[in-house]
């Protein structure tokens, strides 16, 4: 698996040329796929499965803690969970770092993580796709239908105006 972490001079140029079309719909470009059944475990070594998540619009980030572009995004989904979590949100962070779960428990404690962290593994990364950078998000509305990709980052508000839709 290989996972570099994208230029953010580059990811400013993309944030920058979505706003610049301001009829860009979360699936423009974006070839919809039923998202892949997992089951990982969390930080704990409790079972997670795609199962669970049924009827909830998911926010599925891979990452890891030593991206900084990844660990820049954090609070704005820990916002989100909090601010839509009744409304059926769901933010699940796939790690994808090598030190194990220890590494990546202490690092969600210390950033007062609030949202569901999993340890991902090659089988959920090749199930959607293959991810070439971190952070690469996905937006999984209640149906259970892939809707939106991104890699790289994107500031809260925007990402926010392309997740609501799918919480209607």
């Amino acid at each position: 698996m290989k996972i570099i972490c994208p230029n953010p001079l580059a990811a400013l140029i993309v944030a920058l040329s979505l706003l610049a079309w301001p009829g860009l719909r979360a699936e423009d470009g974006f070839k919809r796929f039923a998202a892949p059944a997992w089951t990982l475990q969390d930080v704990d070594g409790k079972t997670v499965s795609s199962d669970q998540l049924k009827g909830k619009v998911v926010v599925l980030d891979f990452w890891a803690t030593w991206c900084g572009p990844c660990r820049s995004e954090i609070p704005g989904y820990i916002e989100l969970q909090k601010k839509y979590g009744e409304a059926g949100l769901a933010v699940v962070g796939v790690s994808l770092d090598r030190g194990g779960p220890q590494v990546v428990k202490t690092f969600v404690e210390q950033q007062k993580i609030t949202y569901l962290i999993v340890m991902g593994d090659d089988k959920i990364v090749e199930a959607f796709g293959g991810v070439e950078a971190i952070p690469t998000t996905f937006i999984i509305d209640r149906n259970g239908t892939a809707r939106f990709r991104k890699e790289g980052t994107m500031a809260r508000e925007e990402f926010e105006a392309i997740l609501k839709p799918f919480l209607k």
